[in-house]
């Protein structure tokens, strides 16, 4: 499997289960709850396809910008926080949901890289 389609199946694993997740949440605490799993799904899928392009970039052009990579990560991480306080300032977010959102992108790159490990696709 390349980096590429490491990076499709893990945006469309994460989307399809955070869209569950965001739908039974809707359903238990109400819509603050829906669009907490959301936004905090879609964060992590932003950020995790940035982070993915710049590596592939940096991989691509073999450069040691350690700099460029430095205020790369640093502006992603402004934009995740300011994301995040701006949904959590008005209210649309209820804060354990948009965690749980953010949740479950890593445990899917997880599930992916011990699946990879054993062989299978």
């Amino acid at each position: 499997m390349t980096p590429g389609e490491l990076t499709a199946r893990v945006t469309l694993d994460t989307s399809a289960a955070v869209s569950a997740l965001a739908a039974l949440g809707a359903i238990l605490g109400g819509a603050p709850v829906a669009v907490g799993t959301l936004a905090g799904g879609a964060l992590a899928v932003v950020n995790f396809r940035w982070l993915a392009a710049r590596a592939a970039a940096a991989t691509a052009a073999r450069s040691t910008g350690s700099v460029a990579w430095l205020i790369g990560a640093g502006l992603r991480f402004t934009a995740c926080m300011a994301a995040c306080a701006w949904l959590l300032s008005t209210g649309w977010a209820h804060p354990i949901a948009l965690m749980a959102g953010f949740s479950v992108l890593p445990c899917d790159v997880i599930a992916r890289g011990l699946a990879l490990g054993r062989g299978g696709r």
